[in-house]
């Protein structure tokens, strides 16, 4: 274990300011949403896809170099043979493809274009439509189990905490104008399977600790179930947080947007665990007192 924390820390004292900071985040990331909103990329949007055979063998990342001299570095890139690749590019303009295409001319020489046309999204409304619902069918599976296995209370604060790091990093991606592409889906898949098991171990610790209900109050069992978790959630955040940020910083281009999605639903989602979920569950069991 990296860290072993001893000290008691009186989290519960700064819930308060914790939930009024994360409503500010909240309103300023819906307001980007809405007002900006996101800057989608290739798979979302569709663009010009061109077909290219090299005289000799070309690697992939050769032909990324490439394309980002003439401002495609998030062009997808697909090699299908030493010497051919596939390129999708966000632009529909022919003008862009052309200006690409004297770009890889000038790097590698005379190149035979096979294929240059205009293609849809990888993503349509169909699909994420049913995107939309498969993610309320699967926040809906949440709930239930939680509900079963804990308290329907612990379910609803759980999926508040995975709702409230979402909508972050959405508005965070919004504010910087980075692409969302299929890679940013899975980070956000990925930052809610995160968010939802770090969550679940602190509200875990309450569950054991809820026969002192009584006794201390449910601030205090909150925040002794926070504390007892503490090293155990500082630790997994730093030993998942380091090596995504090896990525961002040396990971390339292609992988830049996935990994700084994750390191922003890291943050968000320690942020969450410690003081958002438990901090709902105090309140909402303050002012509505459920028999223990």
């Amino acid at each position: 274990m990296l860290f072993r924390i001893k000290k008691s820390i009186d989290f519960m004292a700064f819930r308060k300011i914790a939930l009024s900071l994360s409503l500010v985040l909240l309103v300023i990331s819906l307001g980007l949403l809405a007002l900006k909103g996101l800057n989608l990329g290739i798979d979302f949007t569709g663009g010009n896809l061109a077909q290219i055979e090299f005289s000799q063998p070309v690697g992939v990342a050769e032909v990324r170099d490439a394309l980002s001299a003439a401002g495609q570095d998030q062009a997808v890139i697909q090699a299908y043979s030493d010497n051919g690749v596939l390129v999708r590019m966000s632009s529909y303009e022919d003008g862009t493809a052309q200006e690409i295409l004297s770009a890889l001319r000038s790097r590698f020489g005379e190149i035979d274009v096979l294929r240059l046309e205009k293609v849809g999204p990888v993503v349509g409304e169909k699909l994420r439509q049913q995107a939309f619902v498969a993610l309320a069918i699967a926040l809906g599976g949440v709930l239930l189990y939680i509900t079963v296995r804990f308290r329907f209370r612990f379910a609803v604060v759980s999926v508040a905490a995975l709702v409230h790091d979402t909508i972050i990093t959405l508005g965070v991606f919004s504010l910087l104008g980075r692409e969302v592409s299929l890679p940013f889906i899975a980070a956000i898949l990925t930052i809610v399977g995160y968010s939802l098991n770090d969550t679940i171990v602190v509200l875990d610790r309450v569950r054991e600790n809820w026969k002192g209900l009584r006794q201390k109050g449910i601030i205090s069992l909150v925040n002794q179930s926070i504390n007892q978790t503490l090293s155990r959630t500082i630790n997994t955040s730093l030993t998942t947080f380091l090596p995504v940020l090896t990525l961002f910083l040396w990971g390339g281009p292609v992988i830049a947007n996935f990994a700084l999605a994750l390191l922003i639903g890291i943050l968000v989602g320690t942020f969450s665990s410690i003081f958002i979920a438990g901090t709902l569950l105090g309140e909402w069991y303050s002012r509505s007192p459920e028999k223990a």
